[in-house]
């Protein structure tokens, strides 16, 4: 026996097994020869259990064989066990290279599974890739200078992907450049009452932009996005980070304001990062799209004429009065002046909070949503 060669990788219970079928022996009387509990026999015939040098030799002499030729068996197993595991590993650490998967199966984006193969499928159907090695075929532009499709996070790329998945169900009428004037004319009745912006998403859709709110992966910092499913066929997808009325009004504006450009139109979504808040991207650092975006946005929520003449008037001396009064008097919602005013650092991010009303619940009681608790089913 000592100069079999081993074919296959067997743990050396099943070797056990047949010496003792061969000799008519049961695991009891093997306990027995060699003066071991049952339990610990079974546990080495079962391999939970390694063989140990001591019982190596007294297997070598219960079965007429050396100790090194059990030994042999215990070590070239438990070599091909890790050799497997690691594999196995390796395999799980590409996967979670390629995205966040523990938060996509949390937020039902694809289906968990134990099994590795089904998951790793579930990952390129959702990427639309045919290996793990491949690159998404969305390349997004994204509104820092600096930042690259190369740079860009796996998170970020999956919410990207989950935007245009949930966008393909979608419905609205066909746009044109004519139906973007329209909308906004519509959209401006709803600035000064936080109620309506429940009817955004109808008053876009009518116009042929179908909108999206999706909640942000953590860490991603996305507040919003524009790609086009066809010519006619803008989206736009907001993440949210902030309840803010002023941040969705501003947001939307500025996305409306890639639509106007016809930015992301093909296959290049234009994906927009820390747009707002106290971490906002300067303008000094963005490219010159984003800065038009800016300004179509600034324009649709007030006129900046009307802005710069009650900056004139009032700075610094901004008190809740004054900006309430202005901002009826141009038919909007105290925040959006605020935001305006934060904006151009006129005044700081502290000031008059209490304006700040939240709309988040709003917007999604009428809106397309993924987030928030609200989870659509994985989509293909």
């Amino acid at each position: 026996m000592d100069t079999n060669t081993v074919a296959e990788v067997f743990p050396p219970g099943e070797f056990i097994k047949e010496e003792l079928e061969a000799r008519g022996w049961t695991q009891d009387d093997l306990a027995d020869i060699l003066g071991r509990h049952r339990a610990t026999i079974s546990a080495i015939v079962n391999g939970k259990r390694e063989i140990s040098a001591d019982i190596a030799r007294d297997l070598g002499a219960a079965f007429g064989t050396s100790a090194q030729y059990w030994m042999n068996l215990e070590t070239g197993y438990r070599l091909f066990s890790e050799t497997h595991s690691n594999e196995s590993v390796a395999r799980k650490a590409n996967l979670f290279r390629k995205a966040p998967i523990k938060e996509m199966i949390r937020r039902n984006w694809i289906n968990g599974s134990t099994d590795l193969t089904v998951l790793e499928e579930s990952v390129l159907s959702f990427f639309e890739i045919k290996s793990l090695d491949d690159k998404p075929k969305i390349m997004p532009h994204a509104a820092k200078k600096s930042t690259s499709y190369e740079s860009m996070t796996p998170a970020q790329i999956a919410w990207l992907y989950r935007a245009k998945k949930i966008a393909r169900g979608v419905q609205a009428e066909k746009f044109s450049t004519k139906s973007l004037g329209e909308i906004q004319r519509k959209l401006k009745q709803l600035l000064a009452n936080p109620e309506d912006v429940r009817h955004v998403p109808k008053t876009l859709a009518e116009g042929g932009i179908r909108l999206l709110l999706i909640e942000p992966l953590p860490q991603t910092k996305i507040d919003g996005i524009c790609f086009w499913l066809d010519d006619t066929s803008p989206v736009i997808a907001l993440a949210l980070r902030y309840d803010r009325l002023d941040h969705f009004w501003y947001l939307l504006g500025h996305e409306c304001g890639h639509v106007s450009r016809k930015d992301g139109l093909g296959s290049n979504p234009y994906l927009d990062i820390n747009l707002v808040g106290d971490d906002a991207v300067s303008r000094d650092d963005k490219p010159q799209a984003e800065i038009e975006a800016d300004e179509f946005a600034g324009n649709f929520l007030v006129d900046q004429t009307e802005l710069e003449k009650f900056i004139a008037r009032t700075a610094p001396l901004y008190s809740k009065q004054k900006i309430r009064n202005f901002a009826m008097r141009i038919g909007v919602h105290p925040a959006i002046v605020l935001g305006q005013l934060q904006h151009r650092g006129e005044v700081e991010w502290s000031h008059s909070r209490e304006m700040l009303v939240k709309v988040r619940e709003l917007a999604i009681s009428t809106a397309v949503t993924d987030g928030w608790g609200h989870f659509l089913p994985a989509v293909a």
